[in-house]
Formats: C-alpha cells, structure tokens, sequence
C-alpha cells in the first residue's frame, strides 16, 4: 500500500495523473465523487469509465496547478489531499478546489477511490 501511495502521489506532482491510472488502477475499480457531476454520475465502475471521467474532466476544465500533499497511509487505505487551481473552459471561470482522495488497495491496485470535497 505505501509504494502504491507513494507512485500515486509522485505522479500526481508531475501531472501524470493518466499514466497514475493506467499503471496503478485495477480493472474493476470504483471511483465515488462525493455528489454528481454535470453529465457524470456519482459513483464510476471499472477502467474505462473512470477513463471517460478524467477525459472529461481534462477536457472541461484548463488545470493551472495541483498541489499534493501526502500521502497519508494505513494497512489497506491511504488518503491524499489535492488543492487545486483551475478554469472551466466553458465559462471561463478560474477557481480554487481541494479535495482528500481515499484510495483503497485490493492484490497490488488501487480497487476503489472516493473523493471528499471541501465547501467553500
């Protein structure tokens, strides 16, 4: 779980976060936000529609910085906190997000996901 977390957030520093799930997630993966998004349910299963989430999330939102810190790691369960700067395409909008990212590990991938959002 720790060299998971680790790879994770390295990654995530270097705005890989494509090549973080090609390489880290497991094929049957569950990646919950904490409410539903604009044409994108709350709850993803599997690679290819989390594929589909973070295409268009990409293709929404122009990200300016992401900050990780972390990660913070237990037995099976790690959490990652991302503050990050981004405008959404369509309304040109600049904003500030942070979020807590808790990974669950399940045979060497990250089996499930789920975000947690701080109000603003």
């Amino acid at each position: 779980t720790a060299d998971i977390a680790h790879e994770l957030a390295s990654h995530c520093r270097k705005g890989e976060f494509n090549q973080a799930m090609e390489s880290l997630y497991a094929n049957n993966i569950v990646s919950l936000e904490a409410c539903d998004m604009p044409n994108m349910p709350r709850e993803t299963r599997g690679i290819e529609g989390v594929r589909r989430k973070a295409e268009w999330f990409e293709s929404n939102h122009t990200i300016h910085s992401c900050t990780v810190t972390g990660p913070f790691i237990s037995k099976e369960k790690f959490a990652v906190v991302f503050a990050l700067d981004v405008t959404e395409k369509q309304s040109g909008k600049r904003s500030k997000m942070s979020e807590i990212g808790v990974y669950t590990v399940d045979n060497g991938k990250i089996s499930r996901e789920e975000f947690l959002y701080q109000e603003s």
